[in-house]
């Protein structure tokens, strides 16, 4: 616990996330085509059906936003939870924090484990092509 915020960032990014699924589960999704070059010639990336999954996250359908990607439910939730910190620190003063500690060994091992679930989703989304170029 600290008595600032070092990680402001982090919580603004959270609070703008968080304030467009709601408003993505209240209106729909947005109007305008957020893919790039790649996704119309159907080479899907880790993200793709990501904002769809944060959209029926919003709206509570958590098995369909696993299917478009596990990242929606996962980036809603850690959102979520970031707002609950930055309420639990402006009404106490103590900010809850977190730090990224050990030997470079362990950092390497996360770094791998993180590089091997990335290329696994990308595979994963890769697989889901048709449903992911659907309308």
């Amino acid at each position: 616990m600290e008595r600032h915020d070092s990680h402001r960032s982090v919580t603004i990014i959270s609070a703008v996330g968080l304030a467009a699924a709601v408003a993505m589960a209240l209106w729909g999704l947005p109007a305008i085509d957020l893919h790039g070059p790649r996704h119309r010639w159907g080479v899907m990336g880790p993200t793709c059906g990501a904002t769809r999954a944060a959209w029926f996250t919003a709206q509570g359908d958590l098995g369909r936003a696993w299917t478009y990607n596990p990242l929606g439910n996962l980036a809603v939730v850690l959102a979520g939870l970031a707002v609950v910190r930055t309420l639990i620190g402006l009404t106490t003063s103590r900010w809850v924090m977190w730090s990224v500690t050990g030997a470079t060994t362990r950092r390497r091992i996360l770094y791998a484990v993180a590089l091997v679930l990335v290329t696994a989703l990308e595979v994963r989304q890769q697989s889901r092509a048709t449903l992911l170029m659907g309308p």
